[in-house]
């Protein structure tokens, strides 16, 4: 028994220990840094971690980073679920649009940000279609909105997220509707009182994926969004390039404190829905 007890702390060893060293490690030198504890600081404080919202140019980019986490998550959502559910139907093609989907799985977000700088700016290749007929391309790269930024990020994120969220509804036991629909549920409050609810593990875990993901995202924001203000991500390269370490850290440091802040409020909001719908059911 003494010897199992001691087993299982070595077999976790390497996995705990990589973690800690590749994650816990630059998480440490990132807060302390942050506080002024490190190396290049001269003692505890926090006026660097509030130099983030006090300086306008940190403030917005803080802004902006969460805007570009927010929405495309939240769009991606939207198409990712019925998609999910469409995969576990059967109908013509079902293999093929089941291979065909992941394929921006395989692309790099960098290939990705110059797919959507080459065929939608204005002057590429979509444009140059449609002068053909009169129209024109709107301004969706480099614009306030960082339409591109989102369009970039949605093409990437949707069959990442569909993947996750198809695996949580096909674990669901196939009997669970039929039963539901026997006693006189319809098929959409069948879905939301039965399928989305066995789901929401599985929404819960893609969501947050694509959510830590996306407020991270350096290749799209610097190739297809507008130059100011320029979210977080960039402004740490940035500062890396000056030397600044203490902004990288305070930077990040704030990036993460404010991931927490909104995962918590998802996990908080879905709760309470999930609760919600129970009880109307």
């Amino acid at each position: 028994m003494r010897r199992m007890a001691l087993d299982l702390p070595l077999l976790l060893l390497p996995g705990v220990g990589f973690l800690v060293l590749t994650f816990g490690l630059p998480l440490y030198w990132a807060i302390t840094g942050s506080l002024g504890l490190g190396a290049d600081g001269t003692g505890f404080t926090l006026m660097h971690l509030a130099d983030i919202f006090l300086e306008t140019k940190f403030r917005k980019g803080l802004m902006m980073s969460l805007y570009y986490a927010i929405a495309p998550t939240v769009l991606t959502l939207f198409v990712a679920i019925p998609l999910a559910m469409l995969l576990q139907k059967s109908f013509p093609g079902r293999k093929l649009f089941n291979g065909l989907y992941k394929i921006p799985l395989a692309i790099p977000s960098i290939v990705a940000a110059f797919m959507v700088l080459t065929l939608i700016e204005q002057g590429g290749f979509m444009d140059r279609v449609l002068v053909h007929i009169g129209l024109s391309m709107p301004k969706i790269v480099r614009d306030q909105f960082g339409i591109g930024v989102i369009l970039s990020t949605l093409w990437k994120d949707i069959p990442f997220m569909t993947l996750i969220i198809a695996g949580a509804f096909g674990a669901i036991p196939k009997d669970m509707v039929p039963a539901a629909r026997s006693l006189g549920a319809s098929r959409t409050r069948a879905f939301l009182m039965v399928e989305l609810p066995l789901a929401m593990p599985g929404v819960t875990a893609a969501t947050l994926l694509c959510f830590v993901k996306s407020i991270g995202n350096f290749a799209a924001p610097s190739l297809l969004g507008p130059a100011y203000p320029l979210p977080l991500s960039i402004q740490m390269y940035d500062a890396y390039r000056e030397g600044d370490w203490i902004a990288i850290y305070s930077m990040g440091t704030v990036l993460i404190i404010v991931s927490f802040i909104v995962l918590g409020a998802y996990y908080a909001l879905t709760a309470r829905t999930l609760q919600h719908m129970k009880r109307e059911g």
